[in-house]
C-alpha cells in the first residue's frame, strides 16, 4: 500500500481554523477529499493520513467522519488538550474508532517550555506507556529542547513532522543536522516525515538541488525504515502542486535505495508507525 503520511482537510465555516485568514491566499478555501483524489490517483497513492489543523477535539471528530465516508483515508492524527485532565476521557472515547491513529502537539509557534509543564509531560508519559503515535510539529530552533524532552520520554512512539522545518530558503543546515543526527541515533523509536519542505524553501524559485542535503541527511541517519513520504497538501500549494512535491522526493532521495526501501518510504513505514 502506498501512503501519503501527512495531509490536511478543512472546511472554513466550521470556525476553528484561527490561522486561516484571507491573507492565507490559496489556502483560504475548503479542501476536502474529492479535491485530492485525482492527485492521489495520478501519483499512485492509495491512502492518506489526515492530520489535524485546528486545536480542537471537534476538528478531530470532523476528520474521523471524513474517514468513515472516504476510502482514501487510512487514518487520522487528531488533537487532544494535554493540559486538561479530561484529555484521557476524550482519548478513551475516540480510541475505539478504527481511524483514530495518533495525536499531534503543535509546538512550532509556542515556547517549548509548554511541553515541560507537569500536566503536559505527564500526558506525554501516558501516551508513551500506551505506545500511541505522537506527531511533533517543531521548528529547527526548538530541536535542542526537543532533545531534552525526548530524554525524559525515551520510549515515546513519535514522529518529527516536516523534518523539523530547517531554513531551506537560506540553505542553512546547522545546527539542524547535528540535532537531527542526535535524535536519530539516541531514539530508535522516533521517525521523521519527509514532508513540508517546499514551504520552507523559496516559494517562487526553489530547485530540486536545494533539498538534497536535507533529504539525504534524514535518510542517512534515520534510515529508510524510519522515514515516510508526506505531501503536506494543501499547505504545499503555497509553493508547489501535489505532483511536484511527490516528484521532488523521488528525485532527491539517495541513490542506491532498494525497491524495498522505496516501498517502506512511500507506504510501509507509515503503516507500521500508525499501526494501520
Amino acid at each position: 500500500m502506498r501512503i501519503d503520511a501527512h495531509q490536511h482537510y478543512w472546511k472554513l465555516d466550521r470556525g476553528d481554523y484561527d490561522w486561516l485568514t484571507p491573507e492565507s491566499t490559496v489556502l483560504y478555501r475548503d479542501f476536502l477529499p474529492e479535491q485530492l483524489k485525482e492527485h492521489l490517483q495520478a501519483n499512485g497513492i492509495d491512502k492518506t493520513i489526515v492530520v489535524q489543523a485546528a486545536a480542537t477535539v471537534a476538528e478531530t471528530e470532523f476528520m474521523l467522519k471524513l474517514a468513515e465516508d472516504n476510502d482514501t483515508i487510512a487514518g487520522v492524527v487528531g488533537w487532544l488538550d494535554l493540559e486538561d485532565a479530561g484529555f484521557r476521557s476524550d482519548y478513551e472515547r475516540l480510541k475505539p474508532n478504527r481511524y483514530f491513529k495518533g495525536i499531534r502537539i503543535m509546538l512550532q509557534d509556542i515556547d517549548m517550555e509548554f511541553a515541560f509543564r507537569p500536566a503536559v509531560l505527564e500526558a506525554l508519559r501516558f501516551f508513551e506507556r500506551e505506545q500511541f503515535p505522537v506527531d511533533l510539529l517543531i521548528k529547527t530552533h526548538q530541536l535542542e529542547k526537543t532533545v531534552k524532552l525526548l530524554e525524559q520520554l525515551p520510549k515515546l512512539h513519535a514522529v518529527i513532522d516536516h523534518i523539523a522545518k530547517p531554513v531551506i530558503s537560506a540553505q542553512q543546515t546547522e545546527p539542524w543536522k547535528a540535532f537531527m543526527a542526535q535524535i536519530a541515533a539516541e531514539h530508535p523509536n522516533v521517525y521523521c516525515k519527509l514532508s513540508g519542505m517546499v514551504t520552507e524553501a523559496d516559494h517562487e524559485n526553489w530547485q530540486e538541488e536545494h533539498f538534497v542535503p536535507y533529504v539525504r541527511h534524514v535518510v542517512e541517519h534515520f534510515g529508510p525504515q524510519r522515514v515516510m513520504y508526506g505531501s503536506d497538501w494543501p499547505v504545499c500549494l503555497l509553493a508547489a502542486e501535489y505532483s511536484e512535491v511527490y516528484k521532488l522526493l523521488e528525485h532527491t532521495l539517495p541513490s542506491g535505495l532498494t525497491s524495498t526501501d522505496l516501498e517502506d518510504i512511500f507506504g510501509n513505514n507509515a503503516a507500521r508507525f500508525y499501526k494501520l
